[in-house]
């Protein structure tokens, strides 16, 4: 099975990996690494702002690495927000039968009432080394924009409103 998480800045991507990993024993790859580790050894001049770009950029070797996976009956969890919405054109029937999709988006109420959880759990997983673009308009802006889009291309959204509780049973 593979489990693709997408979703905007701050809503718990990597710390729902981090809890599929603990339940399920799936490992997870933080396109983020991915990203960071392109980005440093020179492999691309894209910067960590260019999130169009990177997802333009990163997409075909998730893909690929997804059908890898799949084809080897591996499980894997996937999560960053280099997902396109469109992702599922890219996966023939035999692929997608093997992979779930789970889009976290917050709330503007949720994020308003709850925006000092929201930065304290911040670093729970990784360690945000510069968080100050983190603004509470910041944030209700980008997952405005990944409701918009996930409403828009019928994807599959987790609407986190009233208090932060995911589960997923795979």
């Amino acid at each position: 099975m593979i489990v693709l998480i997408t979703g905007a800045s701050h809503t718990g991507k990597t710390a729902l990996a981090q809890k599929l990993l603990e339940k399920y024993q799936y490992p997870y790859l933080s396109i983020d690494h991915l990203k960071m580790g392109l980005i440093r050894s020179g492999y691309t001049r894209l910067t960590p702002e260019d999130d169009n770009e990177l997802t333009d950029y990163l997409w075909p070797i998730v893909r690929e690495m997804i059908k890898t996976a799949v084809e080897n009956k591996q499980n894997l969890t996937v999560e960053g927000c280099y997902i396109p919405f469109d992702w599922s054109k890219d996966f023939k029937k035999e692929y997608l039968d093997h992979i779930r999709y789970f889009c976290l988006v917050m709330s503007e109420n949720y994020i308003r009432n709850h925006f000092a959880s929201i930065k304290r759990y911040a670093s729970i997983i990784e360690n945000r080394l510069d968080d100050k673009w983190c603004t509470l308009e910041n944030v209700v802006e980008d997952n405005a924009r990944f409701f918009t889009r996930a409403q828009k291309n019928n994807a599959n959204y987790i609407l986190i409103d009233d208090k932060y509780e995911i589960i997923i049973e795979l």
